[in-house]
């Protein structure tokens, strides 16, 4: 069940609800944005509808106070009272998620998403599937992400429109259809690696490139393809990004993040191929190895299929016919 309040919100007093909720707009900017406030706070506030009600109250504690708990409380009282709910239950949940309650917005949303509009519900997916990712809930964030992409694939996304408006840290843009696609199958091959299924993470990665490049999915892609051995396309990928990493991000990290892969696929290959060339048998020919009983005791060389080069064998077979 949600966690709500057990009752209402405590009345803010009196006089705090003169100065601060009163309808006169100007005189709670004037009181609000006093001295006590830093010039961030300032900044926050002017973002703050104006208004009395519940919702506004929420936004106040949440940007001017810092007082989290109380914000959510008055977000619970915005949704019971019907007052901008799409917003504060949009709002709630982000506010419980920074507070590590994640699984109490997931609840949230799903008791109180029927009050909201039609254009409302994509937002609400996108929220749920951060929550899921933020509680660890992969299968249920595999199911919201392949819903989303099968309506993109069947003309119901942006509610049929092309492009849609996005907001990212209080600023606007726009986001198109091969762009949210792009971002999807990142996020679906994200959920897919949690699981440990390199396979289908690399497919998703492969398609996601194949839309729109990006320097992070080419890492990711780049991890699913070592995880399974495929260092040579593992290479590939990755040397793409660095070399031509203008193409795909401005995001330093994640080019610096693709040169370490370099260099862990270089030592990788030169295991693997060391491995490889020395094989299983001969390792055990020359007494390298112990028996089965001790093989946890030593290093587990035969976790790598050799192919033993025809020396090694003619090794095996001598030592065969001289234990005869």
């Amino acid at each position: 069940m949600v966690s709500k309040p057990s009752s209402a919100p405590a009345p803010i007093p009196q006089t705090e609800n003169r100065e601060l909720f009163s309808t006169d707009d100007s005189r709670w900017k004037a009181t609000a944005c006093g001295s006590g406030l830093s010039d961030k706070e300032k900044a926050a506030f002017y973002k703050i509808p104006s208004g009395d009600g519940p919702y506004v109250r929420a936004k106040h504690f949440q940007l001017v106070e810092k007082d989290l708990s109380t914000s959510i409380l008055w977000f619970w009282k915005a949704i019971n009272q019907r007052d901008r709910v799409e917003s504060a239950l949009k709002d709630m949940a982000v506010v419980m998620k920074q507070q590590d309650r994640a699984e109490e917005a997931v609840e949230a949303i799903k008791s109180f998403r029927h009050l909201c509009s039609d254009q409302a519900q994509d937002s609400l997916d996108n929220l749920l599937i951060d929550m899921y990712k933020k509680c660890g809930r992969v299968e249920e964030q595999i199911v919201m992400l392949k819903k989303k992409l099968r309506m993109i694939y069947v003309g119901k996304a942006f509610n049929g429109k092309t492009t849609k408006t996005a907001r990212s840290h209080g600023r606007k843009f726009q986001v198109s259809i091969k762009q949210e696609t792009a971002r999807l199958l990142g996020n679906l091959g994200w959920a897919y690696m949690q699981q440990d299924n390199y396979i289908a993470a690399e497919a998703v990665y492969h398609k996601a490139q194949m839309i729109e490049p990006n320097a992070n999915n080419g890492c990711n892609l780049g991890v699913c393809l070592m995880k399974q051995g495929k260092y040579d396309e593992a290479r590939m990928v990755i040397s793409a990004i660095v070399n031509q990493g203008y193409a795909y991000s401005t995001d330093n990290k994640a080019l610096q993040r693709a040169k370490k892969l370099l260099d862990d696929i270089d030592q990788s290959i030169n295991v693997s191929d060391i491995k490889e060339i020395l094989g299983e048998e001969m390792l055990k020919s020359l007494d390298l190895l112990e028996d089965d009983d001790d093989e946890e005791e030593i290093v587990d060389w035969g976790s790598f299929k050799s192919k033993r080069l025809p020396v090694f064998e003619e090794i095996s077979t001598f030592r065969d016919q001289m234990a005869c």
